[in-house]
């Protein structure tokens, strides 16, 4: 059996060898299908990784309070976006005295987006971010203090001229490896004594980490001050177990310093840290289906175009078919020399397909900065529809040749 497997394997290389340009058209219309669907579900297995990993800019066990409800939207009619009334600076630090539940409490507001940052004859692109923060901030958005020191309580209050740096603007303004602690810089128009840099977080989704200034509160309420500002609350739970419980005791607090009458809904959003990683692993499945069916669709082509590869094979070869028969080969092994050889066919499409689609989805993974990602699940699918379009597209010609009269077959030419 294994010997005559072999050889019928061996003689459907040899048909695809003679007829190079059919074959390999059909080869090629497998392999792009394949292609398509290894390449754009290793692709969005990349991205999902990498949101795992990357795309949260708080901690784990952190939660937020805005003023606005999360929403992410792609395409076709947009979903609701609920907006409320501003947080305030007094009611952001009422309940950043108030919150007693074990965990800390930071309140941050953002200055500005478009700052540019100088030292002497360095200077950055006008894309930097000047966050007003508290001694709590750099713990609750997830980052680290890689050199130098987090900013004191008396800074803060006071407003000073003090500032945290990202890495990459340290890499930036401070060629030769210079030391950017105590060295004053230029945001906008002030001047900032840099007292710690942050440790590298990268990149995610495009917004960076590292590109921005964390300054003192009361220094971005003085100098980057407009009206209505609207404040953010970030909460770390000392105990991740104990997460919910924390949200209820702020949705509870928060509800009190609003003045939000019993019965009536919150007019303030909680946002957790796996939110934004939730709703775009949602979107993404979507586009996964959407992977699949282009998939399939395209592998129907592919059914047809070998179907009709081996139909004029048959027809090709039915002398050969008749000799075989004329020889001792029964019904049974003529069909599967057939199946075997549209099987070999859909395979090698499937193989470099396969490749391809590696090779392309884990183009994707790099240029986001994620990980090499082998998809085992997908090329066992693209494998099985490989199987399946040769068998789909196998069989007819497969049972025709079997069907085939010996006689009228060593007659035929």
């Amino acid at each position: 059996m294994k010997l005559l497997v072999s050889e019928n394997i061996r003689v459907a290389l040899d048909s695809v060898k003679s007829h190079k340009l059919r074959s390999w058209l059909t080869i090629g219309i497998i392999a792009f299908g394949i292609m398509a669907l290894v390449g754009i579900l290793t692709s969005i297995d990349a991205v999902k990784y990498f949101l795992k990993d990357n795309f949260t800019m708080m901690g784990a066990n952190t939660f937020s309070i805005r003023n606005r409800t999360l929403r992410i939207h792609v395409g076709g009619q947009a979903p609701k976006r609920e907006y409320y009334t501003i947080i305030s600076y007094d009611e952001a630090m009422e309940f950043k005295e108030r919150f007693d539940y074990p965990s800390s409490a930071s309140v941050s507001i953002r200055g500005t987006g478009i700052a540019t940052v100088k030292y002497k004859s360095e200077k950055s692109s006008p894309n930097v971010g000047v966050i007003g923060g508290d001694e709590n901030h750099v713990t609750n958005t997830g980052f680290e203090i890689a050199r130098g020191r987090n900013l004191s309580a008396t800074e803060i209050l006071d407003g000073r001229h003090v500032v945290i740096i990202g890495s990459e603007i340290a890499t930036i303004l401070f060629t030769n490896d210079e030391d950017p602690l105590g060295k004053v810089i230029s945001i906008g128009p002030g001047k900032y004594k840099v007292i710690g840099v942050l440790k590298e977080k990268g990149s995610s989704v495009g917004f960076s980490g590292d590109r921005r200034c964390i300054v003192p509160l009361n220094n971005v309420r003085r100098y980057f001050s407009r009206p209505n500002m609207n404040y953010n609350i970030s909460i770390q739970s000392d105990n991740p177990q104990k997460m919910e419980a924390a949200i209820n005791e702020a949705i509870g607090l928060f509800r009190i310093i609003r003045d939000v009458p019993i019965g009536e809904d919150d007019n303030f959003a909680i946002i957790k840290s796996d939110n934004i990683v939730e709703m775009l692993n949602d979107f993404l499945s979507e586009i996964k289906i959407g992977a699949v069916v282009i998939g399939i669709i395209t592998l129907f082509g592919a059914v047809i175009g070998l179907m009709n590869i081996m139909l004029v094979s048959v027809a090709e070869r039915t002398r050969e078919i008749g000799i075989r028969k004329a020889v001792g080969a029964n019904s049974s092994r003529i069909l599967r020399q057939f199946l075997v050889e549209a099987i070999v066919i859909g395979q090698l499409g499937g193989i470099f397909g396969i490749i391809l689609g590696i090779l392309i989805g884990n183009g994707v993974s790099g240029l986001i900065g994620s990980e090499f990602i082998v998809p085992w699940d997908w090329m066992g699918l693209g494998v099985g529809l490989c199987l399946l379009v040769a068998l789909l597209s196998g069989i007819l010609p497969a049972v025709k040749a079997s069907k085939l009269d010996p006689i009228e077959s060593l007659r035929y030419e």
